[in-house]
């Protein structure tokens, strides 16, 4: 269990309650959620951008609402260019995918504070990165005599900071095809109701209307269970509006995007575990970015912490830094559909060709893994190209699972769960020994003491770790055979790996903090002070109050009676101080 659940527990903490509760009472004057005009519309987007194609200026960005949303020139033309599929990939009619782009560095963040919290309680695989945003395409290429070109291409681009695919791509079934009908009015009224959605809180149940329609949902929380999906159930609506359930905010159909390469997916699973460069080329956007998708999640609850760009082109503006043969290619996997691609990417060590995506209950031939030179163009048959060899043994049990629902004509949605839960389990089996070992980095809680800075953390020790897998290795919870110290050993030099330290090592520190301010709370502070001198009493009080900053700042993981506790030492020790010096620290204690 982490440190959060120790300390938080309930599907939903407390702050994230308060800002339901003042949602639901309208935001009283004088309460500290003061909703600014689009502030639930920023909470979900950035903004919607109409793509379209000018003979003249090539794409170009047509519309954007809310008309105020701001977005560089260097970000527009890449939005520009991932909006529309290359020209080789044949897209006439409907065609739905989506990108992600980096965020132009200088630019500052317009996230809510609120917000911010709120995505503290979200799983690690589903935080908003930052630096990046996710841009959902809907694109319409139909034959237009009228038209000089021959024919109608526009895209629908929703621009956001979440990586809820499920949600969006159903959003922009229900506008898109709409809005080519009725244009920027359309637009303007969706934007409202965008406008009128709840803030995304996680583990509450979310009614969001769109266009006629009720989408109701549910975003997980940290404290799910990994592997599990709470059903949101549909209820019987009072008025004529047609309400959907989706299962789902962020989750990509697996078994779909992995059934051409199935007989690979536990190497697969090692290259993204791994963070190895991983390049996919697919005939169409749409099945470069969903299996880009796929393979990013194939090692949750772990984060992949590498790049990827579920849809990538020559226009690209990291196109040069990701294409450079002057360096080994960079911790990232590829989404690409041009031909190009094929010669520019030869060096790339790992490449993944993907066929046209067959219909549920068809399964394409599956073949070895190829040598990469074998591969000359995107034309080449799919499979996988690589020379890596893998540190596990094959599973075959999956194997067979798979190929026996295939024949049972098994629902795709039934195969994809196994699959999940497959690659849950590896990656559980592979996560438990190193959460384990750096559970006993902590020092004991009796090592801690309220006069005395928190202890420090041992230091993580490669050989130490090593020596634990002979007892509590990955073999107590996997049947798979193979050579796990190897696969160890390459894990540790991995931006996974670095990034899951990084992320239990700040846990466990708050922890410590909040360890210490427990302690601190248990003693008689009233009674020290009057045992010391004023000085000293004043330096404890300036103490006791930036702990109680910090706490608040770093979102420690404490109980709210430990706060309240602190707090009322601290006006004890205060009031029994003379007037003079209560006058000056009731008014200091914010630095």
């Amino acid at each position: 269990m982490s440190v959060r659940e120790q300390s938080q527990g309930g599907a939903v903490s407390a702050a994230w309650r308060s800002l339901c509760e003042a949602e639901d009472e309208e935001a009283a004057p004088g309460r500290c959620l003061s909703l600014l005009p689009w502030d639930r519309f920023s909470a979900w987007l950035h903004c919607i951008c109409v793509v379209g194609f000018d003979l003249e200026l090539g794409q170009a960005v047509e519309v954007i609402y809310p008309h105020h949303s701001k977005l560089t020139d260097k970000e527009k033309t890449n939005i520009c260019y991932l909006s529309f599929p290359d020209s080789n990939s044949g897209c006439l009619g409907d065609t739905q995918f989506c990108f992600r782009f980096r965020q132009s560095s200088g630019r500052r963040l317009s996230l809510h504070c609120m917000l911010d919290q709120l995505d503290r309680d979200l799983p690690v695989s589903l935080k908003k990165d930052p630096a990046y945003y996710y841009g959902y395409v809907y694109f319409r290429q139909v034959r237009d005599k009228t038209l000089k070109r021959g024919y109608f291409q526009k895209s629908l681009v929703l621009i956001s900071k979440l990586p809820y695919i499920h949600l969006f791509h159903t959003v922009l079934r229900h506008i898109a095809p709409e809005y080519f009908v009725k244009n920027e009015p359309f637009l303007e009224a969706v934007c409202s109701d965008v406008d009128h959605w709840p803030h995304p809180v996680p583990g509450k149940t979310l009614n969001l209307p769109i266009m006629g329609i009720i989408m109701k949902l549910r975003i997980p929380t940290c404290h799910d269970k990994p592997g599990t999906t709470q059903i949101v159930q549909l209820t019987h609506q009072a008025d004529t509006q047609i309400s959907i359930a989706l299962p789902t905010v962020h989750e990509v159909d697996l078994f779909r995007c992995f059934c051409p390469v199935f007989l690979h997916i536990q190497m697969l699973w090692e290259l993204v575990l791994l963070g190895e460069p991983v390049v996919v080329m697919a005939p169409s956007p749409s099945e470069s970015s969903e299996t880009v998708l796929a393979l990013v999640s194939c090692i949750s609850p772990l984060k992949y912490c590498g790049d990827f760009r579920p849809y990538f082109t020559i226009h690209d503006s990291e196109f040069k830094e990701y294409t450079t043969r002057t360096q080994a290619p960079p911790s990232v996997i590829l989404g690409v559909t041009n031909p190009f691609f094929a010669k520019t990417l030869q060096h790339w060590p790992h490449i993944v060709r993907i066929g046209d995506i067959k219909l549920p209950g068809e399964v394409p031939k599956q073949v070895k893994v190829k040598k990469l030179k074998n591969l000359k163009t995107l034309d080449s048959k799919p499979g996988v190209y690589t020379s890596y060899k893998p540190y596990l043994n094959r599973d075959e049990e999956i194997i067979k699972q798979l190929q026996k629902g295939v024949q049972q004509k098994r629902p795709a949605e039934a195969q994809s769960v196994i699959l999940r839960r497959y690659f849950l389990e590896l990656t559980q089996s592979f996560i438990i020994p190193l959460e384990r070992y750096v559970a006993s980095l902590m020092p004991l809680q009796k090592s801690i003491s309220p006069w005395k800075s928190p202890p420090q953390l041992r230091l993580f020790s490669q050989e130490d770790f090593m020596k634990t897998l002979e007892k509590a290795g990955p073999q107590l919870t996997s049947r798979l055979k193979g050579d796990w110290i190897g696969l160890y050993r390459h894990f540790l030099k991995s931006p996974n790996f670095n990034g899951w330290f990084r992320t239990r090592w700040k846990e466990m520190t708050q922890k410590l903090e909040a360890l210490h301010l427990e302690a601190l709370c248990n003693e008689d502070l009233l009674f020290w002070s009057q045992k010391h001198t004023e000085v000293e009493t004043v330096d404890l009080v300036l103490k006791l109050k930036n702990k109680l900053l910090q706490a608040d700042r770093e979102h420690l993981p404490v109980k709210p009676d430990t706060i309240e506790k602190l707090q009322m030492h601290i006006d004890a020790i205060i009031l029994a101080l003379p007037d003079d010096l209560q006058d000056i620290l009731l008014k200091t204690g914010t630095t």
